[in-house]
């Protein structure tokens, strides 16, 4: 999405209906329920993804500062375009000076997206000073049991932060438009008399990074119609062995192009591999680009489903736009 049409998107959701929540309320984040008295002014968010739900939801004038990334780590500058005058406040991880500095009144992120299991930044660590977190749903695997990803995960987050933030109508707009889009691919997909296997490949060069079941990937994999390899592995984002992908004989490698190494250098080491030149997507060379952005959970989980069942299933997509 370019700067140009989230303008226009801003403008659609901003024309809808007023439905403003009722204070104060409780949101349940992982296993917790967290209370809101009044809509949030000075939210800090964690990662590329989250922000991006916050600006798809017109909330970018309650931004005071953004953490965990910098230009170099998308290929989105449309969010770039859209933060003009916000400040990164940390490149990494935040500390909880961080958030006392710029008086936040929530901080948006996940577990292993801003935060660590025992870390100094936890709801815990942050109660103390009364600086309310809500937690990315995919992320709850990290403190709770999670049987899968799947866009439920995706669409409650959207619905929360409609309620946290009173924005419910933009929020449900934009579910909405979400669930058809991953509808119109599902429709298509289920004609399919062969589901392919996907591995996924983030990044590593001695062990390659991918994503269990427990990642947004392999709900994407799910509804685009393929099988992901690695959902025997209970773990959202994960490190596996190179023996572990040539015995899952890919079909189809999905590259997530963020990072200093573009997408077509990481190919190209793969293609290099002397021990993956028997894997069926290496000889075939089946890679599909993915950004950072489609790959975590977003709002643009939507398009990154029909752009993996195109490469998939061609056949059933020969009369569908790109």
């Amino acid at each position: 999405m370019n700067i140009h049409a989230l303008i226009g998107l801003l403008s659609l959701l901003m024309a809808l209906p007023i439905a403003a929540s009722e204070y104060p309320l409780n949101i349940r984040s992982c296993e917790r329920s967290v209370s809101f008295s009044k809509a949030p002014q000075r939210v800090v968010v964690h990662d590329v993804n989250m922000t991006a739900m916050l600006l798809h939801l017109g909330l970018r004038e309650r931004i005071v500062g953004y953490t965990g990334f910098t230009r170099h780590k998308h290929r989105d500058p449309w969010i770039d375009d859209a933060l003009e005058g916000v400040p990164q406040l940390a490149s990494r991880y935040p500390s909880i000076e961080t958030l006392l500095a710029v008086d936040a009144d929530l901080f948006f992120a996940g577990w292993n997206y801003g935060m660590h299991v025992g870390g100094p930044v936890t709801p815990a660590t942050l109660a103390a000073f009364e600086i309310p977190v809500y937690e990315l749903s995919e992320s709850c695997s990290w403190v709770m049991p999670q049987r899968r990803a799947s866009f439920d995960d995706v669409y409650r987050d959207l619905g929360n932060l409609g309620r946290i933030f009173s924005v419910e109508p933009q929020a449900e707009a934009l579910t909405a438009q979400m669930r058809q889009q991953v509808a119109e691919v599902r429709r298509r997909v289920a004609q399919a008399q062969h589901r392919p296997r996907v591995f996924l490949y983030d990044s590593g060069e001695d062990r390659p990074t991918t994503s269990g079941r427990l990642g947004m990937p392999q709900a994407l994999v799910d509804a685009a119609g393929g099988v992901n390899v690695m959902q025997d592995v209970a773990a959202s984002w994960t490190q596996v062995n190179w023996e572990s992908v040539v015995e899952r004989d890919p079909e189809v490698i999905l590259i997530v192009d963020y990072g200093p190494s573009t997408w077509q250098q990481k190919r190209d080491f793969l293609l290099r591999q002397p021990a993956l030149k028997d894997v069926r997507a290496i000889r075939e060379q089946r890679f599909v680009p993915l950004t950072y952005l489609q790959v975590t959970p977003s709002v643009e989980n939507a398009e990154a489903v029909a752009k993996i069942a195109r490469a998939l299933h061609p056949a059933l997509f020969k009369e569908a736009t790109p």
